[in-house]
């Protein structure tokens, strides 16, 4: 690949900002919908309201003049000024008509202002907008300027509803810029704060997934507290975690095309290895006798492990042939094997290792000189004058499983190993070490149905413990 692919990535119109900013100014919009009816609902009252303060202040002048004083003309400035086409005041009991307009053919709709309810007042202004012939209202209230029951006026509702429209539209456009500035501000602010970072990781997602190899790839934590910060720093380990694991597959596809190479030749040597400690078994010398047992054994093994090796270098652990097996005999020979001595490290090993248990010989004598031969190097690179560094074992049984101890008195082990201590290629502490021993140990005691863990590991040394049921249902280690 010779860059990060655009493929599948959404464009503006489609992605997360357009729909922010979309949402944004729809939820804007439906708040000032919610509050329409109640703008509307006060508009349309206060509107009727006004109509019956200017129609009362006529109808002042007019029961304040001499009867006959005021003429038709007059009366019917007063009215249009108004608003108004009748005005009437109840007093006490009594209905006066002070101002009226020639007979109307049609009843007026009575709105009562007194005794409206909320559903009423929220109802009107639809009413009047929804009205198909102009009408005549009724408008009954409390005076305000003299003393009485009510004022009541007789009104057209056409410059009602042409003020109720005027008013609708200017709700609407303020509406829609309101939402638009509000939705560009907390799409600017989301943006900044939650976007922009997250188009930041998606990019180094893409660019990690082209070129996992390329240092400017990797994404770097901004150092926020929040869920984005969290998420870089999740993102970032498993970049690191990815690589690692890509690097070892990459390790083990080099390591399997070496060791297909040399697996032929390998098995032919160890052939005429075998064949060279025939000729040896005739010789009369004891001390060739005494250690001939122990070149078969190695020779037989490397055979056995050298005829498991697969095309490409992979390595396919056969299911363990189990066999009654004594305990102690198998962890002296796996000493001998990894070095432990008494010139040396010596080993020490507990009574209680001295019980029976039904394994594999090789498979468990390979997890045992792994175990030893990491304790001794251990002790080596890191020698005490205090104290000489030894290797024990100990053992205990009971229904179901034997659990083996191998504790050593080295330095232990780092913080920053015991995460990664059975992994292939990162378990190891030494600079010449391949990280393969505690991994194949692990496996090999999976296989057996088992385990293989760390239980504990401080200054006083480190202590192995292999758990293996005493009935072993075998199966293939991956």
């Amino acid at each position: 690949m010779t860059g990060v692919p655009k493929r599948g990535r959404p464009g503006w119109p489609v992605g997360l900002s357009a729909r922010l900013l979309a949402l944004t100014a729809l939820f804007v919009m439906l708040a000032e919908l919610m509050i329409l009816a109640p703008s509307l609902a006060a508009f349309h009252e206060n509107w009727l309201i006004v109509r019956t303060r200017l129609a009362e202040e006529a109808s002042v002048a007019v029961e304040l003049a001499p009867p006959g004083a005021i003429p038709q003309k007059k009366t019917a400035e007063l009215l249009e000024g108004a608003g108004v086409v009748t005005v009437a005041v109840s007093s006490h009991g009594f209905r006066r008509l002070l101002l009226a307009a020639p007979r109307m053919e049609k009843a007026p709709t009575l709105i009562d202002l007194r005794k409206r309810n909320s559903f009423d007042k929220l109802a009107a202004p639809f009413e009047t907008l929804g009205s198909s012939a102009p009408r005549m209202l009724r408008v009954v209230a409390r005076p305000q300027f003299r003393d009485g029951d009510f004022v009541e006026i007789v009104t057209p509702e056409g410059p009602l509803r042409e003020d109720l429209i005027g008013y609708l539209g200017s709700i609407l456009a303020s509406s829609v810029f309101i939402s638009l500035v509000a939705g560009v501000l907390v799409y600017m602010s989301l943006n900044a704060a939650l976007v922009r970072p997250m188009r930041r990781i998606t990019l180094a997602m893409e660019r990690f997934r082209a070129r996992p190899d390329d240092p400017l790839a990797r994404l770097k934590p901004s150092g926020r507290r929040d869920e984005i910060g969290r998420a870089e720093v999740e993102l970032n380990q498993m970049q690191e975690d990815l690589l690692a694991a890509l690097h070892s597959r990459a390790r083990l596809a080099a390591l399997g095309e070496a060791v297909a190479k040399i697996n032929h030749d390998l098995r032919n040597m160890l052939t005429s290895a075998q064949f060279a400690s025939d000729r040896l078994a005739a010789s009369a010398d004891p001390k060739v006798a005494q250690a001939l047992p122990r070149l078969e054994r190695a020779l037989g093994r490397a055979v056995r492990l050298a005829e498991g090796v697969l095309a490409y270098g992979k390595s396919e652990e056969a299911a363990p042939q189990l066999a009654l097996l004594k305990l102690s005999e198998v962890v002296a020979d796996a000493a001998e094997d990894s070095g432990l001595s008494t010139d040396g490290v010596p080993l020490v090993t507990d009574p209680s290792a001295d019980i029976e248990l039904s394994a594999d010989p090789d498979q468990l004598h390979r997890i045992m000189v792994n175990l030893f031969r990491n304790a001794r190097q251990a002790i080596e690179a890191s020698p005490r004058a205090d104290r000489p560094g030894q290797v024990t074992v100990s053992a205990s049984q009971d229904g179901e499983h034997v659990r083996i101890e191998i504790a050593d008195n080295g330095p232990g082990l780092p913080e920053r190993a015991k995460a990664r201590l059975f992994q292939v290629f990162s378990g190891s502490q030494r600079p010449d070490g391949a990280g393969l021993g505690l991994a194949i140990a692990r496996e090999l005691a999976v296989g057996h149905g088992g385990e293989l863990s760390l239980a504990r590991s401080d200054g006083d040394g480190a202590v192995f413990l292999l758990t293996l049921p005493r009935v072993v249902a075998a199966r293939p280690v991956a």
